[in-house]
């Protein structure tokens, strides 16, 4: 089955070599292709370049082929959204009520709220039902343009409420045409039943958990929230080195609520990426050049709970790459729209288009090892991909905030929606 898009407006981001991702000055620079053609075939895109279309490129004359007509109308890349937390059980709307009153997260925290809350609601929830609500979440930003996401656990919080989700996202990736990356979070926050008894959570999470995990082959990689009132950097250390003693590579929470040594723990394990980084100086931007890690900012997050704004014009400046996620969660993201990521990374922290958008695709999809195959066009790239609604060029994408931008959906070949 082959798949010809032609008369594009502006094919965006193509690659004639590809990259694993893109870091400082580059970021600024945004290859296109104007009055465009692309062809896919099977699940692949395997050629592209500017109209007419060549003689060689004669798909129509065979049963099972589609033509699309893309007449004013951009192609990206879809999306990559490399941090979610989108398995849970229900929302946490009254903890935002709270939030509006003036209690802060961690106040949330102590009073039960927070992580623990969502803990309780999904050890009373099956899988059945998990499974049927993440889906709903799955296909509202599929439509909104993601086509990768990593899925992390950490509402279990005990060993058999940690695989239930692991469970539930093994099957996700089964029933869903998205791309799915997952991720075993066990250290998310020390349960209630383990308070005074931290250590011994950390202990359970080494010597118990990960082995199971692993043995169960349900987890891609393995996160730590390394954070003020979470978990230390020596704990952060250990359960990192257990992780990838079962080839787990590390992806952790760092530095959301204060200079943590988070980025400096990844970074010492090669992390694949430190995600939040609201606290972020010349000291963690030095640790970070050099290395292998991915620095991650969730805007979402830091717009919901009215936070600082992580200093990514600095970790630009300095020549490193940025990649930025959704958050998606019930408690402190609850939206996983990648196209308001878009454009947060440009009205609040001054981004320019083509930035963001690296920043959204081929940067977070290195942030889930997949940008061999994802976040960019390039032949021989899995052909994720979207049409969008008539505009006047790509940065109308982050300019036009609110509205669904995304037309038509194309998932591993496949065409999932026209409208």
């Amino acid at each position: 089955m082959a798949i010809l898009i032609k008369n594009i407006k502006e094919l965006v981001q193509t690659e004639e070599i590809p990259m694993r991702m893109v870091a400082g000055k580059a970021m600024s620079v945004l290859n296109t292709l104007k009055d465009a053609w692309l062809l896919i075939e099977d699940t692949t895109i395997t050629d592209f370049g500017t109209m007419p279309v060549p003689d060689s490129v004669n798909i129509g004359s065979q049963a099972g082929n589609t033509i699309i007509d893309a007449h004013d109308r951009l192609v990206f890349p879809s999306f990559c959204d490399s941090h979610t937390h989108l398995v849970y059980a229900g929302s946490r709307e009254i903890e935002y009520i709270d939030k509006i009153k003036g209690l802060s997260y961690e106040e949330i925290a102590k009073r039960g709220g927070g992580i623990l809350n969502s803990a309780k609601r999904l050890h009373d929830t099956g899988e059945d039902e998990l499974v049927e609500q993440a889906l709903g979440r799955l296909n509202e930003i599929m439509m909104l343009g993601t086509g990768a996401v990593e899925i992390k656990s950490g509402y279990g919080l005990n060993l058999e409420d940690e695989l239930k989700m692991l469970r539930v996202i093994r099957k996700l990736k089964a029933l869903s045409p998205l791309t799915i990356v997952s991720t075993f979070l066990g250290a998310h926050a020390v349960p209630a039943a383990y308070r005074g008894r931290q250590g011994e959570f950390v202990d359970s999470v080494v010597d118990e958990m990960i082995p199971r995990v692993a043995a169960e082959g349900l987890a891609d990689y393995i996160d730590v929230f390394c954070d003020r009132g979470f978990f230390t950097v020596d704990e952060t250390d250990r359960i990192l080195k257990a992780g990838m003693k079962y080839g787990m590579r590390g992806k952790i929470h760092a530095n959301e609520l204060d200079y943590s040594g988070g980025i400096e723990v990844g970074v010492a394990n090669n992390a694949l990426s430190v995600d939040h980084l609201e606290f972020t100086g010349d000291r963690e931007i030095e640790v970070l050049l050099g290395s292998e890690t991915m620095p991650t900012v969730l805007p979402g997050a830091a717009f919901f709970l009215e936070m600082v704004c992580s200093p990514v014009r600095n970790i630009i400046n300095a020549g490193l790459p940025l990649a930025m996620a959704s958050d998606f969660n019930p408690g402190s993201s609850p939206s996983g729209n990648m196209q308001f990521i878009l454009s947060l990374a440009c009205i609040r922290y001054k981004l320019l288009p083509e930035e963001a958008i690296h920043a959204v695709t081929i940067n977070s999809a290195y942030a889930m090892g997949i940008s061999h195959d994802f976040g960019s066009i390039a032949r021989g790239k899995t052909a994720n991909l979207f049409i969008t609604m008539p505009m006047p060029g790509y940065s109308f994408m982050p300019y036009a905030y609110g509205s669904n931008k995304v037309a038509t959906v194309i998932l591993n070949g496949e065409v999932i929606n026209r409208p």
